[in-house]
């Protein structure tokens, strides 16, 4: 995996990095590739979603570079926080996420209830 290389891109909902495995990257293009281009809401979305795309690959070290221009997107300074996103990794500026985890914390509760709750009388059966 490591080999195929990496993209690396601004993230759609917080002022961090995304990095996905090119796997990842291709399948989620062949998605984006059905969308009508001639709907501009299709096309000023695509145009948003890859803005600032990189493709990257690690060095010998097991290093990549962020380039300048997404360093300054997510306003990485000194330290990072590399976390998980499923299948993409995220990386941010340490002090903004830990802003981002301490804004959440309070709504938490709610937002797991509202994202994985389900209706114990409907188990998905009519």
């Amino acid at each position: 995996m490591l080999q195929n290389g990496f993209v690396l891109k601004r993230a759609v909902f917080q002022q961090c990095l995304e990095l996905y495995p090119m796997t990842e990257w291709e399948a989620l293009m062949q998605k984006m590739n059905k969308l009508n281009r001639f709907k501009k809401k299709n096309n000023d979305f695509i145009r948003r979603f890859t803005a600032g795309v990189k493709m990257v690959e690690v060095d010998s070290a097991g290093r990549l570079l962020i380039p300048k221009d997404l360093m300054l997107f997510s306003d990485i300074t000194k330290d990072i926080v590399v976390s998980s996103a499923i299948n993409i990794i995220e990386i941010w500026d340490k002090q903004k996420y830990e802003q981002a985890i301490d804004d959440a914390t309070v709504d938490f509760a709610d937002l797991a209830e509202d994202v994985m709750g389900q209706d114990d009388d409907n188990n998905g059966l009519s």
